[in-house]
This record gives C-alpha cells, sequence and structure tokens, in this order.
C-alpha cells in the first residue's frame, strides 16, 4: 500500500468520524453516527494493518509477530470496551466517554515516546548499523512528536479529572464537583505554558531527551490545572473540548509518520 493512498484513506476515515460526532449529536440520528464512527475506526484499523505490514516488509522482517501483538491488543481492548458500553448506565455515559478519551491520550503518549526514542522502528529515520549511533530525527518530525505528546499528556489528565467530576464518588478535592481555585492559578498556568512553548521549540531544534520528558511532566501537570476550576455541572462541554484534543495527538503522530 503506497503512502498516498494510505493517506486517502485515513481522510475518508477522518470524515466518517466528524459524521460520528454530527449524528452522535441527536438522538434521532446517534444509530447512523454510530455506524459512521464504526466505519471509519475499521478503516483506520485495516490501514494501519497494511502500513505495519508494508513496514516489516521493507526491513525484513516478519510481520506476523507484530500483527500478532496488534491483534491481542484490539481482542482485550475491543472486550473491554464492548463490555464496559454494555454495562454502563445511560446517566454515565459521559464519564464513560471521559475515560475512554484518557486513554487515547495516553497512548498518543507512548507512540510518541516510543517514535523518539527508536525512530528507525517506525521508519522515520535509517536504521543505524550493529553498535552505530541513531541519526537524528528530522527537524519537522520533531515538531510533530513532541506536539502529540504534549497534547496526549494534557489530554489523558484532563480526561481524568473530568471522569472524576462527572463520577462524583471520590472524596479528592479535584475529583468533586464544586470548581478548584487559588490565588494565582491562572499566572502558574501561563507560566508553565511559556516554559512548555519553550521545551518544545528546544526539543525541535536539540533533539534533548530531557526536553522530552521536561514538556510531558508539565503537560500532565497542565492538564489538570486547566480543568479543576470547571464545575461538575460543565464537564460534558469539556468532554467535547477533550475529544478534539484526543483527536489532535494521533493526528499529530500521523503527521510525523506521513513526513517520513
Amino acid at each position: 500500500m503506497s503512502l498516498d493512498f494510505a493517506t486517502l484513506l485515513y481522510l475518508i476515515a477522518s470524515v466518517c468520524f466528524i459524521q460520528a460526532l454530527k449524528g452522535l449529536s441527536h438522538p434521532t440520528t446517534s444509530i447512523r453516527g454510530n455506524i459512521f464512527g464504526m466505519t471509519g475506526m475499521a478503516i483506520a484499523v485495516l490501514t494501519t494493518g497494511a502500513l505495519i505490514v508494508r513496514l516489516f516488509e521493507s526491513s525484513g522482517i516478519s510481520p506476523a509477530i507484530g500483527l500478532g501483538w496488534i491483534l491481542l491488543g484490539l481482542v482485550v481492548g475491543g472486550g473491554y470496551g464492548a463490555w464496559r458500553a454494555k454495562t454502563v448506565e445511560m446517566t454515565a455515559m459521559p464519564e464513560l466517554v471521559a475515560f475512554f478519551h484518557s486513554m487515547i491520550g495516553m497512548a498518543a503518549v507512548f507512540i510518541a515516546v516510543a517514535a523518539a526514542v527508536e525512530p528507525y522502528a517506525f521508519g522515520i529515520v535509517a536504521k543505524p548499523a550493529a553498535g552505530g549511533a541513531i541519526p537524528p530525527i528530522p527537524t519537522g518530525n520533531r515538531l510533530e512528536l513532541i506536539l502529540g505528546a504534549a497534547i496526549g499528556a494534557i489530554t489523558f489528565s484532563g480526561s481524568v479529572i473530568a471522569w472524576g467530576k462527572l463520577s462524583g464518588k471520590s472524596k479528592i478535592r479535584v475529583f468533586k464537583g464544586a470548581p478548584v481555585t487559588f490565588a494565582g492559578q491562572h499566572w502558574l498556568n501561563l507560566v508553565l505554558a511559556i516554559v512548555m512553548l519553550a521545551l518544545i521549540v528546544g526539543y525541535t531544534l536539540t533533539e534533548s531527551r530531557i526536553d522530552f520528558y521536561a514538556v510531558l511532566a508539565i503537560a500532565f501537570v497542565l492538564g489538570v490545572l486547566i480543568i479543576i476550576p470547571i464545575g461538575g455541572a460543565d464537564m460534558p462541554v469539556v468532554v467535547s473540548m477533550l475529544n478534539s484534543y484526543s483527536g489532535w495527538a494521533p493526528a499529530r503522530w500521523s503527521a510525523a509518520r506521513a513526513r517520513s
């Protein structure tokens, strides 16, 4: 499968996801929205599987092992998702969606970390010779990776807070429905955001692992800080915002992979 055809299929999947969100906005079109969502995800999964086979074949590695792990993940993750969707009450659906968004964010973080540590495994750089140094990641790929990691980290920690506020079962203050505010909160968020942006630029220019992990740490903290001042009644709106974040995080990774 060529990368151009894969990009076209990913675009079709994206259109299906947009139609799914549109359909899920009203009960009368929710079934159609779910069909669009399932169709888009099927296209994305099959396209990704075909790209993995292509990557392994170009590397001289049998794709059976990699596809076996992916199939195991699909069975475990799909089974758990089906069980949760089957047993959840309709009133608890927003918190379930928040939980799923947190998993998407963490998946984006793990992928970005793996690609930053072993970029040759993803075809971003050439595989080094035995005992040789890993070639530097191209500048554009570094930016895409660090942005995907940061957005994924914010999505994860922010979705965890949204899940806790929607659940309302925890006695931890940040998980309670009432807004959590403190003096200098906005200034703290601003300082952390500026530092994170500076570190993103630093990693993009130097490929420093310290900058990369520092960005992740700050992003996890920011995800908490930007959600805790919002009350539980507004969490469904917050979940919609985090839904867009959970789409941006994998999109950044896909862009980094396409650059290679």
